[in-house]
């Protein structure tokens, strides 16, 4: 036998790299994704409302009420609702004049469609930095009564894509009726904050806004020239904005950026504690001190879409 005084080394395999986690609740009621960097957000297929969005530090970025009903009876109380294809009570003499208020797409399940991951050039070394889960939800799978009150052929899909401290949303509307028909659309997203009264919201200094609170309710009011600031319950539609980027501050020091993609409206929206107080699923109640809507939309005017033409909007929301 030849004695061989040189072996060839071991080829070294290198470990696999982690992937994002995506999973189904033992019940199917709603969709977890969880990034190596330990970023998590939770859908529930009811509405494709997200529910929790946690960065890689375990901080919740998103306020949901204790008592926010998740069994698909009624829209959820915090998270990010979607509101479509109208926003608010349904104007009278409309062809959705008929739909419940914010419309149906909150109150409606939602198909799963599937995920998508990918990498970012300057982490691919630890693997995929981030996942794409896609929701869809089209006319078929309406009920009777929404059919007849909004009887339109229509296809959407809705995007929600977490990567390392932010959170992306997205819209793709499509027109597959033989006509025209419109439509509004907004994320109605709750933010959390640790306190309300050393809040602002900035980036909206110079659009002037619809004040929907009483006395001045549906009164327009001009730029305030400065960063929104809370006192008393808020609730304002600022339209057609300057710049797409809006910020919230906690003791002046950003905490959230919120960027705008297609989308030129903002509603901004805090309940105070006399409305909450009456609102049998908001919890606690003095839950009002510790989140902040700042929602992104298109709720202005109506957007008109013909017959096989699309429309897309959406968001990123980070965490600073």
């Amino acid at each position: 036998m030849v004695d061989r005084g040189r072996k060839p080394s071991a080829i070294p395999v290198s470990p696999l790299a982690p992937t994002p986690q995506v999973s189904m609740s033992d019940d199917n009621s709603r969709v977890i994704a969880t990034l190596p960097s330990g970023d998590r957000a939770e859908i529930l297929l009811y509405g494709a409302t997200i529910i929790s969005w946690r960065g890689g530090n375990g901080k919740e970025n998103l306020f949901l009420s204790e008592k926010a009903v998740l069994d698909g009876s009624k829209p959820v109380r915090g998270g990010v609702p979607l509101v479509f294809p109208v926003f608010g009570p349904p104007p009278p003499n409309h062809a959705t004049s008929s739909l419940p208020q914010h419309g149906f797409a909150r109150n409606t399940k939602w198909e799963y469609l599937g995920k998508t991951s990918s990498e970012s050039s300057s982490t691919s070394s630890s693997g995929d930095s981030s996942v794409k889960l896609d929701f869809g939800l089209s006319d078929p799978m309406l009920d009777a009564k929404t059919k007849a009150a909004w009887d339109h052929k229509f296809n959407v899909t809705y995007s929600i894509t977490l990567s390392p401290g932010q959170l992306g949303t997205s819209m793709l509307v499509r027109n597959t009726a033989e006509t025209a028909w419109e439509f509004k659309v907004l994320f109605h997203t709750y933010f959390k904050i640790n306190d309300i009264t050393k809040t602002q919201v900035t980036g909206l200094e110079s659009t002037p806004y619809i004040d929907k609170v009483a006395p001045s309710a549906g009164a327009t009011k001009g730029a305030a020239q400065s960063a929104i600031s809370f006192s008393s319950e808020t609730d304002r539609v600022y339209a057609k904005t300057d710049g797409s980027t809006n910020r919230i501050e906690e003791n002046g020091e950003a905490t959230l950026e919120i960027v705008r993609d297609g989308l030129g409206d903002v509603v901004v929206w805090n309940p105070w504690s006399e409305k909450a107080a009456g609102m049998s699923d908001f919890a606690p109640k003095d839950g009002w001190k510790e989140m902040i809507c700042v929602e992104a939309g298109s709720v202005s005017g109506w957007i008109a879409l013909e017959s096989g033409d699309t429309w897309e909007g959406g968001q990123t929301m980070r965490a600073l």
